[in-house]
């Protein structure tokens, strides 16, 4: 990994919407707002809607709210995914695994944004409501990550480092560590954390391109360009799988579209 190329942050998946969802929206049920007593199109409804004076905590659902947050993620409009996140975490009670959950998803998506200042905030009050759950790991590798972004690298490395203790199977950690510890010059110890991230499961181009750097760098040229051409032979392999999606897609769409044309003929 190479300044600025790396911009995957990891978080939930939530838990989708039910069956018999039946309209498109963005917003649950308990969210939906009276258009003859507001703008519709004002943006700030509904943050004035969701304050505390005016919804009881028991009438939110949480979890629904964070899946709203996770949709806006999904087509890119993190502006309003942080805002819905928040909306959750301060509606779900304070040290619950629902508001580290949006505090976590909160930080991913200022982190997508860029904004790292907010990104830390947000995981720093995912670890405040619990530092040893099941979303504990992630917060603390996804910290890592926002200040290794602004500049904070020996910080960065102390909760990678933390990551890996929470949750030595976490593979996503040991990637994390073995980049900052390669950023301090500590290569040998670099290569056994990519070593563990690989073991764990994530063996990706990246991964072994991180590793084949810090071999470099230890003077084991023969097996870096090994493990390089390991990369490269993995990479070319997931860009043929995406040309194989793409024209599957066509060809799906193509047929179609075919009985509409023969509509249209007669």
């Amino acid at each position: 990994m190479t300044d600025g190329e790396r911009d995957d942050h990891e978080f939930s998946s939530g838990q989708g919407f039910d069956e018999d969802y039946e309209e498109f929206t963005l917003d649950p049920p308990e969210l939906k707002v009276d258009p003859t007593k507001v703008d519709p199109v004002d943006t700030r409804v509904l943050t004035d809607e969701l304050d505390r004076r005016n919804i009881a905590s028991d009438e939110v659902d949480v979890e629904q709210l964070i899946d709203v947050g996770l949709s806006y993620m999904q087509i890119n409009r993190f502006e309003e995914a942080t805002e819905t996140f928040e909306r959750a975490a301060r509606f779900a009670d304070e040290e619950s695994l629902e508001a580290q959950e949006a505090w976590v998803n909160k930080g991913a998506a200022h982190a997508e944004l860029e904004e790292w200042d907010e990104a830390i905030g947000a995981y720093r009050e995912a670890l405040r409501a619990n530092e040893d759950s099941e979303h504990a790991a992630s917060a603390e590798t996804n910290l890592a990550y926002a200040l290794w972004s602004a500049g904070e690298i020996e910080a960065a490395l102390r909760h990678a480092e933390r990551a890996v203790e929470i949750d030595p199977r976490f593979p996503q950690a040991w990637y994390n560590r073995g980049f900052f510890l390669a950023e301090r010059g500590l290569n040998e110890e670099a290569v056994n954390a990519f070593d563990n991230a690989i073991r764990l499961g994530m063996r990706t181009a990246d991964v072994l391109e991180e590793k084949a750097a810090a071999l470099e760098e230890l003077g084991e040229d023969e097996q870096a360009e090994e493990v390089q051409q390991q990369a490269n032979e993995l990479r070319q392999e997931r860009e043929q799988e995406m040309l194989q999606q793409g024209q599957e897609q066509r060809k799906q769409g193509q047929q179609q579209q075919r009985p509409q044309d023969r509509q249209r003929r007669r």
